[in-house]
């Protein structure tokens, strides 16, 4: 494998992780409400989901989900399905239950980084375009021969590896304005961006052809 190729798919990978996107939006909120560890568990849960999806492209199994409609579609509903339920808890956090006039919103719950890393694990296993993506482009970057496997392994640790170089800086950011983020009104507004965002998300997904 040339280095040409290398450096074509560190760029793609970088493009698909730095695009904002599901990953953004929940290492974001993490970070809020558990802060810089909570942040960082996040982005290892979707590492551990591309490292799923990535042994499955490998192993042939990710065919599947090209080759089956209904195989595409149960994905497709599951992960839909995930995404609204994360979207209506956050909308459910954002609302001022119980609460008189001119009191403070209810301290946000805490994210624990095991909670954090499941969520980013189970988001990127139900997303199937993840699954078409590694299945459609990662064998185009992979030689013919008995080292395939073992290209094919170093191409997901340079995508794992580009995840682990962009989402600390964003964690850093985060963790540096979590102060403001968590006043109650920019709090209960990016409850309700997350939830629109993650709603919004899950419905196109289960509404596309």
């Amino acid at each position: 494998m040339s280095v040409s190729t290398l450096l074509t798919w560190t760029l793609i990978a970088a493009l698909g992780v730095i695009t904002p996107g599901i990953d953004t939006m929940l290492v974001l909120r993490h970070t809020l409400l558990g802060g810089r560890a909570a942040g960082l568990a996040t982005v290892g849960g979707i590492a551990a989901g591309c490292v799923v999806w990535g042994a499955a492209s490998l192993a042939g199994l990710t065919a599947l989900l090209a080759a089956s409609r209904a195989a595409y579609d149960a994905v497709r509903i599951a992960g839909a399905v995930y995404l609204v339920w994360l979207g209506g808890r956050a909308i459910w956090s954002s609302l001022p239950r119980n609460r008189k006039p001119g009191t403070d919103l209810p301290a946000p719950r805490s994210t624990r980084p095991l909670a954090a890393l499941r969520a980013g694990m189970v988001t990127n296993l139900l997303n199937p375009k993840v699954g078409v993506f590694y299945i459609s482009i990662l064998p185009q970057f992979l030689p013919t021969g008995p080292a395939s496997a073992a290209w094919g392994a170093l191409l997901v640790a340079i995508h794992i590896g580009v995840s682990f170089v962009w989402f600390p800086v964003l964690i850093l950011l985060a963790t540096k304005a979590r102060a403001l983020l968590l006043r109650d009104r920019v709090r209960a507004w990016l409850d309700r961006v997350t939830a629109t965002v993650l709603i919004g998300v899950g419905v196109k997904l289960a509404t596309d052809a």
